[in-house]
């Protein structure tokens, strides 16, 4: 968790043309996660790395819960421990990294990118894992890519720790050898939600590369006709380091629920010049069957309340799925960091009646959740247990990046996480 003692600051934005949207700027005290958490999907994706965490005994706790691994499994996350001795001075923490990475090494010959990610203590202690990650590729040039990227908890959130690890494997990217236009969708996608996508762009004609992919030694080109179509909205650093490598980003509706879907598909399709017709006739039994779908799961959410605190960055383009699709009534929709390049699609969207708040003051925010009464609250699990004491129905968030999600197919199902707090406080009050 962390925290602060700053007070509240109000302000308005632009988010689109000369519209201008008031956003309330909180900075205060905070309830989140930190950005170690993001190892949990970031270890299933990429499935020829492993992230090895400089860390704390309650660093290696936090992994060991957010990805239940038993105690008998491999996964490919670990925790190198910092102990007294190492904090005090006492200790050559270097030393010490360089004889656990030849022992990891020795038991897993598969790993081909290591990733040294940084904490809070590690960072307290000014240990430079940047160097140390130069060191050791050098050492093992040719077997080994050693990087490195902070998941320290500090005045971030917990879907940051993505953002700092692709923005770091930006860098690398290779420079595209032709000027032939490719898409590139960022953002760690479940294997399933990439297969139904990759359907899609290839029968639109569109050859498309994803950022990260399932290895992490499979890195796409990229130059001056690489579009960036962006799949999770806390990449705003990713999208920079791309952007100033010379690619375009495409502003689209992030692809939650059937709408948001489709608009994210038209995005690239107008960019690579595909005929509406095409897109319509590529993806119409999917928004059909989709749109049933979505119908019927999202029955016990209409013209039900909800509000958001600030937690995952997935807060905006979620509501605004529930706003058009689910017929939900939005009252404050909170986000850690808000980005207008990154959020100007969806927020645009938004009513003009819900409040768009960034940052936090936890005890501020509370009072006007409680005072309005929402149907449903979308927070962090710290929050969750007092909102369900004082009687309101609660949502985790974490779930929310956890689950696949995104595309047509996976519509209803986004509906029905929504829903079940409801179904289920209606089963036990009957």
């Amino acid at each position: 968790m962390s925290s602060g003692a700053v007070e509240s600051a109000d302000s308005a934005t632009t988010v689109a043309g000369d519209e201008s949207r008031f956003i309330l700027r909180e900075r205060g005290q905070r309830e989140v996660f930190c950005g170690l958490t993001s190892i949990v999907w970031l270890h299933r994706k990429m499935q020829d790395a492993f992230f090895l965490v400089v860390g704390s005994r309650t660093c290696a706790h936090l992994l060991q819960s957010a990805a239940g691994v038993m105690i008998f499994a491999e996964p490919r996350f670990a925790t190198a421990i910092l102990d007294d001795r190492d904090l005090s001075g006492m200790a050559d923490c270097h030393d010490e990294l360089d004889r656990m990475v030849h022992e990891l090494l020795s038991r897993r010959a598969d790993i081909r990118t290591l990733f040294l990610v940084g904490s809070c203590p590690s960072e307290v202690i000014k240990l430079d894992l940047d160097v140390a990650a130069k060191r050791l590729t050098s050492h093992y040039e040719g077997r080994l890519n050693v990087l490195n990227f902070s998941g320290s908890g500090i005045e971030t959130t917990f879907t940051q720790g993505e953002d700092e690890c692709l923005k770091t494997l930006a860098a690398g990217l290779p420079e595209a050898a032709t000027d032939e236009s490719r898409l590139m969708v960022v953002g760690a996608l479940a294997d399933v939600v990439e297969d139904q996508f990759t359907r899609l762009f290839a029968e639109l004609g569109i050859t498309v590369d994803f950022f990260p992919g399932r290895s992490a030694t499979d890195l796409p080109p990229i130059g001056p006709a690489t579009k960036l179509l962006m799949a999770q909205p806390f990449l705003g650093a990713t999208m920079r380091t791309l952007h100033d490598r010379g690619a375009q980003v495409l502003t689209a509706p992030f692809p939650f629920g059937v709408q948001g879907t489709y608009d994210w598909l038209q995005a690239a399709a107008r960019a690579f010049a595909v005929s509406e017709d095409r897109l319509e006739q590529v993806t119409q039994s999917a928004r059909e069957r989709a749109s049933a779908a979505v119908a019927t799961a999202a029955q016990p959410l209409r013209g039900k309340s909800v509000s958001f605190m600030p937690d995952s960055q997935l807060e905006i383009p979620l509501a605004r799925f529930l706003f058009e699709e689910c017929g939900m009534q939005l009252q404050e929709i909170g986000t850690p960091h808000f980005d207008k390049t990154l959020h100007a699609a969806d927020v645009e969207r938004l009513p003009e009646s819900c409040l768009v708040s960034e940052g936090q003051h936890v005890d501020r925010q509370l009072e006007r959740v409680l005072a309005s009464e929402p149907d449903l609250v979308v927070c962090g699990l710290g929050l969750a247990n007092p909102l369900e004491s004082q009687g309101v129905r609660t949502k985790w968030s974490i779930e929310l990046v956890f689950s696949p999600v995104h595309g047509f197919e996976q519509a209803a199902d986004l509906a029905r996480l929504f829903s079940r707090p409801l179904i289920r406080h209606a089963g036990l009050s009957v």
